[in-house]
């Protein structure tokens, strides 16, 4: 008796042809840094000059069960650019510009056209993120998970300049915050967002929500703001990514001992998907579960604020107030 690889379940030409079909939109997001070709032991990049004194920020993320939606759908083409975006919008939080994305592919038999799929959109996210996709890993793994699920984690670099770090204006009591709008639920909260509309209200993908198909509003994927940071950074005192804990466990992340962030619920521009999942969810629970409709907060002096709205699509939602770090939803 003769066992091969592939007999367990394990399909290493598959793997093959996937890198060479990824290759085109991977190398679509190299620069003039990237000093490794794909399908190498590991990925080169030449930090960038001009740095003084260059701090180094990483961050790693997954989408949670968004995943499953993805599969369930076999829609493949936008969970790629929420695994960059979960990653490199945390990076922009410590002021880290991103630099380079990995990715790691984990399933139990690999489809070679939904991984590509995937890919691409990881490689869409990281041209939107100005970042390049310097390497990965596909692991197939039969017998870890089922048959047609897979999972996805993402890890992102980023760098500062120390000074810049060191140098950053104080929080102060009368500072601005200024809302940044989602995409939509981005990739928080899917669990309860799953039980709700397909075990409870006995939806199905094609139902009609706001004029699309309820899983394309699922689906939308989450919003870069990579190139807005990069525009308004020299205005910004702090800034939040609001994800999982929704913005009061979010925002006193970047609040000092001091301060309260004073937050008024009718400014915020909220989605039409919140105000229906508002309709089964109590307020407080949406609060700690969903975005709202609210992306990223800025904090920004009273002198830079009109400076920022002019350059974004970000809107005043409230101010810091003496306190003891805890966000006021009033």
């Amino acid at each position: 008796m003769s066992l091969s690889y592939k007999d367990s379940g394990v399909d290493i030409d598959a793997g093959a042809r996937l890198v060479e079909e990824i290759k085109p939109f991977v190398k679509a997001t190299f620069n003039k840094h990237v000093l490794s070709d794909i399908g190498g032991f590991a990925g080169g990049f030449e930090l960038p000059s001009g740095y003084k004194e260059p701090i180094l920020f990483g961050a790693t993320d997954g989408v949670g069960t968004k995943l499953k939606l993805a599969i369930e759908a076999k829609k493949f083409d936008t969970v790629g650019i929420d695994l960059v975006a979960m990653c490199v919008n945390d990076l922009i939080c410590s002021f880290a510009e991103p630099l380079f994305f990995l990715d790691y592919y984990a399933t139990a038999k690999l489809e070679v056209d939904e991984a590509k799929e995937v890919i691409k959109g990881i490689a869409k996210g990281c041209q939107e993120a100005e970042c390049a996709l310097i390497g990965g890993e596909t692991a197939e793994m039969p017998g870890m998970y089922k048959e047609g699920d897979f999972d996805l984690a993402g890890f992102a670099v980023g760098i500062a300049e120390k000074a810049t770090l060191q140098n950053r204006a104080p929080l102060e009591e009368g500072d601005l915050l200024i809302a940044l709008p989602s995409s939509g639920i981005h990739s928080n909260g899917y669990s309860l967002v799953r039980k709700l509309f397909f075990e409870k209200l006995k939806m199905d993908f094609n139902t009609e929500f706001d004029g699309k198909r309820l899983i394309d509003i699922l689906l939308e994927p989450t919003r870069i703001y990579v190139k807005t940071f990069k525009k308004l950074q020299s205005y910004i005192k702090a800034l939040a990514h609001i994800t999982g804990g929704g913005i009061v466990e979010n925002l006193p992340r970047v609040l000092p001992d001091n301060l309260d962030a004073h937050i008024e619920k009718k400014s915020i521009k909220t989605l039409p998907i919140f105000e229906f999942i508002g309709k089964y969810v109590e307020e407080e629970e949406m609060y700690k579960t969903f975005n709202m409709g609210v992306g990223m907060i800025l904090v920004v002096d009273q002198k830079d604020v009109d400076e920022v709205l002019s350059k974004s699509d970000g809107y005043i939602i409230g101010r810091l107030q003496k306190g003891s770090k805890k966000v006021v939803l009033a």
